[in-house]
């Protein structure tokens, strides 16, 4: 089975391993059930969809009538001001058929100008504290992707007190030295803290620039054997302030459960440089 542990300040026991439901943007209802079902199989307990997921929420919202109580759950909003947000929060509540969710978070919030929307006068922040203290959510996040991210979440961290940050993180993207040091001082920052670190990319190849697009991950094609996915999986959980959310598609996805249960140590660097050399794994972001 696959380890939990507490998922920062939050008083939950989360797996290590977070099931990122933009899987189901495209899928269809007997495709989520039987997603429903493996992860109920590996002891999976955390769900994290987004109102820009396709039909995710639709897809998770009949099986929170029935397994609410099994999972911690978290979406997101990119809508930056307060109207927006709250109208993205109303429904949310509607399609997850759920009284309130466990994770509110700003989506991907990387650009300086949406920034400065999102927590000024009439933000989306505004709407996020309000859902709280109404009792519609219980803590609230900011995620984001690309290069400079880590930098803008220790941005946000000292501007609100955010439960959690999401953002990639892998080996490749952690050898470009810009993003090294600004994943680490993030890390060291929620650490003090206690704010819990999400992480993506896990298992991304490279960009899918004019490849056919054989895999509904939306930035990257993925690795694809199971041998290569473990030792990716691998070193992200050699991280223990890491938690893992799982790449967006529903083929990968039982690949990356079977990984994350037979995890044990982080592979060596040289195993790490073998396969980015073997399988031409480039950065889907550059700094």
């Amino acid at each position: 089975m696959i380890p939990k542990q507490a998922f920062g300040r939050t008083g939950h026991l989360s797996t290590r391993v977070i099931f990122g439901a933009y899987a189901l943007s495209n899928a269809t209802q007997q495709e989520a059930d039987q997603v429903l079902d493996l992860l109920l199989e590996n002891g999976i307990n955390h769900i994290d969809t987004a109102r820009s997921y396709g039909d995710a929420e639709k897809r998770i919202g009949p099986w929170m009538e029935h397994h609410r109580k099994d999972f911690f759950l978290a979406t997101k909003s990119g809508r930056r001001s307060y109207k927006g947000a709250w109208a993205d929060l109303q429904r949310s509540l509607n399609e997850l058929r759920a009284d309130s969710i466990d994770l509110w978070q700003m989506h991907a919030l990387a650009n300086p100008q949406s920034w400065a929307r999102t927590m000024g006068p009439g933000g989306a922040l505004e709407a996020f504290l309000e859902a709280r203290q109404k009792g519609l959510v219980r803590f609230l996040g900011v995620t984001g992707h690309g290069s400079k991210i880590a930098g803008m979440h220790r941005r946000s961290l000292e501007r609100f007190d955010f439960d959690t940050v999401l953002l990639p993180y892998n080996y490749l993207q952690m050898q470009n030295p810009h993003y090294a040091a600004d994943f680490t001082a993030l890390l060291e920052t929620c650490q003090q803290r206690n704010v819990a670190v999400q992480v993506i990319k896990s298992v991304a190849r490279r960009p899918w620039g004019d490849l056919p697009k054989t895999h509904n991950t939306y930035f990257y094609q993925p690795l694809e054997d199971q041998q290569t996915i473990d030792t990716a999986v691998h070193w992200v959980l050699g991280n223990p302030q890491c938690f893992l959310i799982t790449a967006g598609d529903m083929q990968i996805l039982p690949r990356v459960l079977e990984a994350a249960s037979r995890f044990k140590k982080r592979p060596a660097d040289g195993e790490m440089d073998t396969l980015l050399s073997h399988y031409e794994i480039s950065p889907i972001f550059s700094y």
